[in-house]
């Protein structure tokens, strides 16, 4: 063992250790150990994997643009700098790790597993889809609704040096640059126990900075750009209706007696919220970015996730115009939130203030 793989080997034991010691469950721990380990130890350096005749050209365009992004995203947006994404991973499955979300049949909440540094999340994985299976048949018997999907790509926040991964190289284009603002934004600032919170930011962060890119790439007339235009539109209008339904969703929820509740109710209940969105927000979308939406299986697990990820996103389109558009003072409103019990409170708190200062001028 060369001292640079020893040296990961290690530090992963070490986080696992750390992690176990939290609470979780050293079986589980040193099988994530051992992943990461061997995904760690199979990197090649980008210019290496550029030269291998095995990747298709169009493999390696992404490699290429993968870069461009890890740069815009450090240089222009002022996200942190490191050296995530400048190597490269083969992998012999189709995602690298599975992930299981859980929430009570009757409450929507986010089952939450705890972990040592980065607090509790809504939710767990694993790097084998059989391992993830177990996990959310457990949680099934114990009655909960479940959601297990295949990821393609995974921040380590900073713990080691991300690579890119095969998996992220089916994405198009624009949602591989996507990844790589939105995973970069998990190492530029991740609060701890605020897992909803640091989603919403990099998902809004990772919406932005892929319009900022190639609207200075390819210029504003560009198809690219005006397709981004058209998904953040649907993703705006879809925030603003999931975040309603969530909230309607918990006072039907708070509001049924228990002898009235019934599996049946419940599923009327989510095609409901199905059968609204595509009678009154499916006209109005531009894209396909969430024509699935009426057919998905939706239950608990599955809103919940739509909760920590698309839930008010509009509250940083509003933190962005308090900074004047200017990126670098955004990022530093959001941090000015690190040590803040609630820092989705706290934002609310200063968007208030600022309301309240323009008005008071206005009227001056």
């Amino acid at each position: 063992m060369g001292p640079l793989i020893r040296k990961f080997f290690f530090r992963i034991l070490y986080l696992s250790f750390s992690l176990f010691l939290g609470g979780c469950q050293l079986p589980y721990y040193l099988k994530s150990a051992a992943g990461q380990f061997s995904l760690l130890s199979s990197r090649v350096p980008v210019e290496k994997a550029l030269q291998d005749p095995s990747l298709r050209a169009e493999e390696k365009q992404k490699l290429s643009l993968a870069q461009e992004a890890r740069q815009f995203a450090e240089q222009e947006l002022g996200l942190e700098s490191s050296k995530n994404y400048t190597s490269y991973v083969a992998l012999d499955r189709p995602y690298v790790t599975y992930v299981v979300s859980a929430s009570p049949k009757w409450e929507l909440k986010a089952y939450e597993w705890s972990y040592a540094f980065v607090g509790k999340m809504p939710y767990k994985g694993f790097f084998t889809e059989a391992d993830a299976q177990a996990e959310e048949q457990g949680l099934v018997k114990e009655g909960f609704d479940t959601f297990l999907r295949g990821v393609s790509a995974y921040s380590t926040l900073g713990w080691f040096k991300d690579p890119i991964l095969s998996s992220m190289l089916r994405y198009a284009d624009h949602d591989l640059v996507n990844t790589i603002i939105h995973e970069t934004t998990h190492v530029t600032l991740y609060i701890k126990n605020s897992a909803d919170f640091n989603e919403r930011f990099a998902t809004w962060v990772g919406n932005k900075g892929t319009e900022m890119f190639y609207l200075k790439k390819e210029g504003p007339e560009s198809p690219t750009v005006e397709k981004l235009k058209q998904e953040l539109h649907d993703e705006k209008i879809f925030s603003e209706f999931i975040s309603q339904e969530i909230k309607d969703l918990k006072s039907w929820y708070n509001s049924l007696p228990d002898n009235q509740k019934s599996e049946d109710l419940r599923r009327a209940r989510m095609k409901d919220i199905q059968t609204r969105f595509k009678e009154k927000i499916s006209p109005q979308l531009k894209s396909q970015l969430y024509a699935r939406f009426p057919e998905i299986t939706l239950n608990n697990a599955r809103l919940s996730l739509y909760s920590t990820y698309n839930k008010d996103l509009h509250l940083f389109d509003e933190a962005f115009e308090i900074a004047h558009r200017d990126f670098r003072k955004f990022l530093d409103l959001i941090k000015s939130l690190e040590s803040h019990q609630d820092p989705e409170a706290g934002l609310q708190e200063i968007i208030q203030r600022q309301k309240k200062t323009a008005s008071t001028k206005s009227a001056a």
